[in-house]
């Protein structure tokens, strides 16, 4: 028998994928499911991305790019920050990737082994743990917590800091909360910071341009005093509804810089180049596509929140960001993965249990509204008939 390596029986998954495969399942059967589980907008990628993506294939653009990215889009990701941030940011220190798990890949390779610390949100996106555990490093969770509104606590934060932490990685706006975290609290964490000069960070602003009722996305871009240790992460995928286009970019710090590059030479060569010319007219093209998606999502956002806090024994805060609620499930008697696998299963509607996004989601569920207001309601319906008749698990 062939063997692989031991680190490969600690890597894990996103179980949003396994949720969607088995509602897929269920659909073929003949099931009627309301897939409320995958963080995937369902409005078409806009028609001028589209169109720039098939005119670039027309013109030619058939071979390898540079393995960093083509340089107008690399340009045009430095125009979009300085436009939404007010930040400089070079295009010489912009990376093109296909989608933005590479970027965490590569930043906790970097700085991911045995004897290291990493610190990572929880409950967060499943893929900070699994990379930290595949590396061998030690994951160090972040609670996120409902009291704090699903912002991170700078205090709590950097009490985790020891002098074994190589990585820090935040997410605002976030998954699987929608939580946002205030202006004051990055101060203070970032004042923080100085005390750790060493400590590398990772902010992943994928959901940036999502944030709600006069909420503010603050970007880590803007604090000189760490630029020199951030690796900033973004991408098309939320924003341009462009999941399946695979396009995400990151700013790296010039020490940093080379290490990526050669790790995009070894994995994955370059991003397909069709793809990257649609990416510079999402950047450069008018941004009414997204205003007019997040005040779509704003107006679901508020459908979940009401039906969600109507439910027998369940609790909803307002999420600010992102396009996903996290009801406080613990009063209706049901282990959260138990809940959301008979959601599935016999009420035909898909959600992902909180544990899957970490030791602190116990007790939650996460439903995604990037996805019809009629659904949501067929959804809402469905799961409060459900906890009528099953209460107790």
């Amino acid at each position: 028998m062939v063997t692989i390596v031991p680190s490969f029986g600690r890597i894990g998954e996103e179980n949003a994928f396994a949720v969607l495969a088995r509602a897929g399942q269920l659909a073929a059967e003949g099931r009627d499911i309301v897939n409320l589980g995958i963080g995937q907008p369902d409005m078409p990628t806009p028609a001028h991305i589209v169109e720039a993506g098939i005119k670039a294939l027309r013109d030619g653009h058939h071979g390898y790019t540079p393995a960093v990215g083509i340089l107008p889009l690399r340009e045009a990701v430095s125009r979009d920050l300085h436009r939404r941030h007010g930040v400089e940011v070079s295009p010489d220190s912009v990376m093109i990737v296909p989608g933005g798990k590479v970027t965490m890949f590569m930043a906790i390779l970097m700085f991911g082994e045995p004897g290291a610390e990493i610190l990572y949100p929880d409950p967060g996106f499943p893929i900070y743990r699994s990379m930290i555990e595949f590396t061998g490093a030690t994951p160090v969770p972040v609670p996120i917590r409902e009291a704090n509104g699903f912002a991170f606590s700078a205090e709590e934060t950097l009490s985790l800091v020891t002098e074994r932490t190589r990585l820090l990685i935040l997410n605002s706006p976030a998954n699987p909360t929608g939580g946002v975290t205030p202006k004051a609290e990055i101060d203070a964490l970032v004042a923080g910071l100085a005390a750790h000069p060493d400590l590398a960070i990772l902010s992943d602003e994928i959901y940036g341009t999502m944030t709600y009722g006069g909420e503010a996305h603050h970007s880590l871009l803007r604090y000189p005093e760490i630029r020199e240790r951030l690796i900033y992460l973004n991408g098309a995928s939320k924003t341009y509804a462009m999941t399946g286009w695979r396009l995400g970019w990151s700013v790296w710090p010039k020490p940093l810089y080379d290490a990526a590059r050669k790790l995009a030479v070894n994995a994955h060569s370059c991003v397909n180049a069709a793809t990257q010319w649609a990416g510079v007219a999402a950047l450069d093209g008018s941004q009414d596509c997204v205003a007019e998606m997040v005040a779509e999502f704003d107006r679901r956002r508020a459908l979940v929140v009401e039906g969600l806090n109507a439910l027998p024994n369940v609790s909803c805060i307002t999420p600010k960001g992102a396009f996903y609620a996290f009801p406080n499930v613990g009063k209706t008697g049901w282990k959260a993965k138990k809940l959301a696998s008979a959601l599935l299963e016999e009420a035909g509607v898909a959600t992902i249990g909180g544990p899957d996004f970490g030791v602190h989601g116990e007790g939650y569920i996460r439903l995604s509204y990037a996805n019809s207001s009629e659904n949501i309601l067929r959804a809402l319906d469905r799961m409060g008939t459900f906890l009528s008749e099953r209460a107790g698990g």
